[in-house]
């Protein structure tokens, strides 16, 4: 066994032994909701590895670099090991430019054991939007240990978790479930896609942007920016599916669905639109006021670089006057001795004119 072998061992059995040290309290809660991030005391004991770190680190900055479309991620500042995502619903889906949020963790001894991760776009646990998308957050994905299938690797990263949650979002989610291949009932695919892109623009647009702390700041940019980008789109499926309003949605997965409400969204939009303007304005005010504040401060710095002080007025009025005061001696002296010359010019001729 070499050198990496006993150190994965060390790492495994100190990974252990700090769980066992774990309340009982603590792992009860641990093990209700194993697949939850947010609720990983058994993680929160161990130290990450050197190789974790190191591997989240490079994952994160290939990402950064060059993310697939429609994903955006942020690091969070007090802990790398956990991350945050975003998602952008694919277009031709009822997804389509909707906002999803993630929120992923890396185990301490990663890449050996697959992340933990739950979806936050669910209106306070209220709505389930994908059939492998719980109303608790819960994931399902095979590669992530929360359903059968395909299971974690060490060759896999964070990029492969982001898309393969990514690719649930699909045309047709209803087939997403297990045994679901085929409509249990005639039109449940279509009454499903129909409730979906209601409650998507409702909560996957409305509410992750009127709730100013949604997602992270820098999240939060990006999902202003898009939503001012395909706010005509949105406009466009609410005014073509007002006709809808006041009956009741269907949801195979679900008995809490209510009714569908276009025009309300439709007015929450444009409320939205307008203030999120009227917030770009402000602030482009605020930076232009900035930086006329700056120009006249550096032109202030400037003048006063330029014009010399009190002091160095005194100073060469005093200079000036010496120089004319020298100026005046000076004249008075060649005054004086021109006199003298022309005396003694006047004194020689006479003498010349004696001899």
């Amino acid at each position: 066994m070499n050198t990496n072998d006993n150190t994965q061992v060390k790492n495994a059995q100190l990974f252990k032994t700090r769980v066992n040290r774990i309340p009982n309290d603590e792992m009860a809660k641990v093990m209700k909701n194993p697949w939850d991030p947010l609720h990983s005391s058994d993680w929160d004991e161990c130290i990450p590895t050197a190789i974790c770190l190191r591997r989240i680190q490079r994952e994160i900055s290939f990402i950064l670099k060059d993310s697939p479309p429609g994903i955006f991620i942020d690091p969070d500042p007090d802990n790398i090991t956990k991350i945050h995502a975003l998602i952008v619903g694919p277009s031709d889906t009822p997804y389509e430019n909707r906002f999803f949020y993630f929120i992923i963790r890396c185990p301490p001894d990663y890449p050996f054991q697959p992340p933990r991760c739950r979806f936050m776009t669910t209106a306070n646990n209220t709505v389930r939007l994908n059939p492998n998308l719980y109303q608790n957050g819960k994931v399902c994905v095979s590669i992530l240990g929360t359903m059968t299938g395909p299971s974690w690797a060490a060759g896999l990263t964070l990029e492969s978790v982001i898309l393969s949650i990514q690719s649930l979002l699909s045309e047709n989610p209803y087939h997403n479930a297990p045994g679901f291949t085929k409509e249990r009932r005639l039109g449940d695919s279509k009454a499903y896609k129909e409730m979906l892109q209601h409650e998507t623009l409702r909560v996957a647009v409305c509410e992750m942007l009127e709730t100013t702390n949604s997602v992270p700041q820098q999240l939060r940019e990006i999902m202003i920016k898009q939503f001012l980008k395909f706010y005509d789109y949105y406009i466009h499926v609410c005014k073509k599916n007002t006709d809808k309003d006041g009956q009741q949605m269907m949801d195979p997965f679900s008995k809490n669905c209510g009714l569908f409400q276009y025009s309300s969204i439709l007015t929450r939009l444009q409320q939205l639109k307008s203030e999120l303007e009227s917030n770009k304005c402000y602030s482009e005010e605020q930076q232009q006021v900035d930086l006329d504040i700056n120009k006249n401060m550096g032109s202030s710095v400037n003048i006063a670089l330029n014009r010399p002080s009190d002091c160095a007025i005194v100073a060469d009025e005093k200079v000036s006057d010496n120089e004319g005061k020298v100026k005046h001696d000076q004249d008075e002296v060649k005054e004086e001795h021109g006199n003298d010359i022309q005396s003694l010019n006047l004194s020689e001729n006479r003498l010349t004119y004696l001899c």
